[in-house]
């Protein structure tokens, strides 16, 4: 994989296979969200998995963004460190509007 290509705002197809409990799972879109200096020199990367759930946004633990051409939720609350060997195919550059709204629900969930 080159590491060039994991930038902060890429989005991929990810593996979260094995999970536990609430965790999200199966094989989805993600967006990292580590800064991508980090991304390129560490074996793990920060994702916030995408969901095509219908269900209505809810602030700040899911919020709308633009993936692919469609309309998705950001399940910010489930943001976790995976090893790069989850990650199969580059998807996209997520637009910068999607990623702030990505930015700004991780600041509240996170409280920073």
């Amino acid at each position: 994989m080159e590491s060039s290509k994991l930038r902060r705002g890429s989005v991929w197809w990810v593996n979260l296979d094995p999970t536990l409990g609430s965790e999200i799972k199966k094989v989805r879109p993600c967006v990292l969200v580590g800064a991508s200096p980090i991304n390129q020199a560490r074996r793990t990367v920060l994702v916030v998995p995408l969901s095509s759930s219908g269900s209505p946004p809810q602030p700040p633990i899911t919020v709308k963004v633009s993936c692919m051409g469609k309309n998705v939720l950001a399940v910010c609350d489930q943001l976790r460190a995976v090893d790069k060997t989850r990650l199969s195919d580059r998807i996209e550059m997520m637009d910068r509007e999607s990623l702030d709204a990505v930015s700004k629900a991780l600041q509240q969930v996170l409280s920073l």
